[in-house]
């Protein structure tokens, strides 16, 4: 990961997306917040940016004959 997530950092993301937070919510979020994005980088290793989805939604089919 590029850079390590603080508190500050936490604080400047949610105020950027108009979110006025405490500093207590802010603390109890940023655990989790941490780990979302270990795990998105995880998987941006892992899968090819090539590599198509097992399947797709497709809405205007039916599945009628």
């Amino acid at each position: 990961m590029a850079e390590e997530l603080t508190l500050e950092n936490l604080k400047s993301m949610a105020e950027r997306r108009g979110l006025q937070l405490a500093d207590d919510e802010l603390k109890r979020l940023l655990p989790g917040v941490i780990r979302a994005r270990q795990q998105a980088a995880e998987l941006r290793e892992r899968v090819a940016r090539q590599d198509e989805p097992a399947g797709a939604f497709d809405a205007t089919r039916d599945g009628r004959k």
